[in-house]
């Protein structure tokens, strides 16, 4: 560690110390089934948006907690995996789970590892390096974390507790805690999605981008990545810088969509107050921005324009897959195009009932569809399967009775999108989103205790001055 690094540990120790109050404990665990005191919160995934929620939970006293990553350390989240883009698409200035504590930001750590100079000079930052700083973060504010700990069940505890089982490499654990957060990323509630007519293909001839590809093997084959969103343009990167002979990306609009609406709805009043609007505006502000997808930059584009060999075929969803004996023969508007192999750069769709975890449960899962009929012109049979939550990131039953635990479960992911904007997936988002979850778990904490915080109040006798007091001979007056 070089000595500008030890001398901003020092600064971010001071800093939290100065901007503890109130440091109260105002908890008392509550005992589980086993006869061990239960977790007030468990965060499942230990990816950005779990550390920042985290961090916020250690900051209002809540201590009692767990997160848990299935991955092994420093693999969490997308940025070491399957994400193939060179560096972040937010711009470097906007700040994340440092919850606006100025030596926690980013830019503090990157200045101290490579000084002023390079961080003006700075225009994107690497993913490689902010993976690096959400370690030092995790370290450096001591978020409690399990790796290799994947939770394949929720179910209702005795007591009001949730019961969480855990596999881990040496078999199945049990937790049990009071609140659980799903901080579980993009494929939090759903599924990676492939189209249709390509599902029927093996894995030798089609993957989708969040899978682990063998590019290397791509090396003088003819490559078609479906999708025109940046994820599926950072893929055609990779196939082309590997060697790939050919590569057509597949776009099913007449125009490739080039405006990125992130970029708009990044102030404050969008962010913060986006879920105070009625259902109505909810639903049309968010239905455009994912109908749009995530746009893409110009370095990422340029990054495909550069080779002779990538083709923007635009206008050309892809209507029919047929196996041949050396590739894949795809069926569009603009003609057949017979390839080696073909990635999806199609997102998510939600699915409940094919996340393990959620079983219990999948089916009472209030949805958008469920609680809002948009008017014709708006309909839409994908947006519709969002989850419609709490205003404290809580699932909501369908059917009110059947599931009552699952108001205890947040989520804190891609899923949440619908009902709270950017929030759980958005680093642009963190500043304003995770305060708000916070408060909804420290809210539901409080109130479920509120019977014995009163006890304690009445009981609570400590004065605060002593008073003397003179005896005054009256009749002497």
């Amino acid at each position: 560690m070089n000595d500008a690094l030890a001398a901003l540990e020092d600064r971010v120790r001071a800093d939290l110390a100065k901007t503890a109050h109130p440091d109260a404990a105002w908890l008392t665990p509550k005992l589980g089934p086993d006869d061990r005191p239960a977790l007030d919160v468990l965060i499942v995934g230990a990816g950005q948006s779990g550390l920042a929620t985290a961090f916020g939970l250690l900051r209002s006293q809540v201590s009692n907690i767990l997160v848990l990553d299935k991955s092994e350390q420093g693999q969490e989240g997308p940025w070491l995996t399957y994400a193939r883009m060179h560096t972040l698409r937010s711009p470097k200035h906007f700040t994340g789970p440092d919850l606006d504590i100025p030596s926690l930001t980013y830019q503090s750590w990157h200045e101290a590892r490579f000084g002023e100079e390079n961080w003006r000079k700075l225009d994107l930052i690497s993913r490689e390096l902010w993976a690096e700083y959400l370690l030092w973060f995790r370290r450096i504010v001591d978020v409690p974390v399990r790796n290799g700990c994947a939770v394949v069940e929720i179910s209702p505890a005795p007591g009001g507790l949730l019961a969480a089982r855990v596999q881990t490499v040496d078999g199945f654990d049990m937790l049990f805690a009071r609140k659980i957060v799903l901080a579980t990323g993009q494929e939090g509630m759903g599924d990676w999605t492939v189209p249709e007519p390509l599902r029927h293909l093996p894995p030798s001839l089609c993957a989708h981008a969040a899978q682990p590809i063998d590019f290397a093997a791509l090396r003088g084959k003819r490559v078609a990545v479906i999708g025109a969103g940046a994820s599926a343009f950072d893929n055609a990167a990779v196939a082309l810088e590997s060697g790939a002979a050919e590569v057509n990306l597949f776009c099913r609009r007449a125009e490739i969509q080039v405006i990125q609406p992130y970029r708009w709805l990044t102030f404050r009043g969008f962010l913060r107050h986006f879920s105070d609007l009625d259902d109505a505006w909810r639903w049309r502000f968010m239905r455009t921005v994912l109908e749009m997808r995530e746009g893409f930059p110009q370095a990422t584009y340029d990054r495909c324009a550069r080779h002779a060999h990538f083709h923007l075929q635009e206008g050309a969803p892809v209507d029919a897959a047929r196996e041949l004996p050396d590739g894949v023969e795809l069926q569009t508007p603009r003609g057949m195009f017979a390839v080696d192999f073909v990635i999806c750069g199609t997102g998510i769709d939600m699915n409940f009932a094919g996340r393990p975890e959620l079983k219990n449960c999948a089916a009472n899962i209030a949805t958008w569809a469920d609680r809002y009929q948009p008017p014709p012109e708006e309909r839409s049979p994908r947006l519709g399967r969002f989850p419609y939550l709490a205003d404290d990131y809580a699932l909501m039953e369908r059917t009110e009775g059947d599931t009552p635990w699952i108001a205890n479960i947040h989520v804190f992911a891609i899923a949440s999108t619908m009902s709270f904007g950017a929030s759980g997936s958005s680093i642009n988002a963190m500043t304003t989103a995770v305060p708000k979850l916070v408060h909804g778990l420290t809210r539901g904490l409080f109130r479920a205790d509120v019977e014995r915080h009163w006890a304690s109040f009445r009981a609570y006798d400590v004065p605060q001055a002593a008073v003397a007091r003179k005896i005054t001979d009256r009749a002497s007056r």
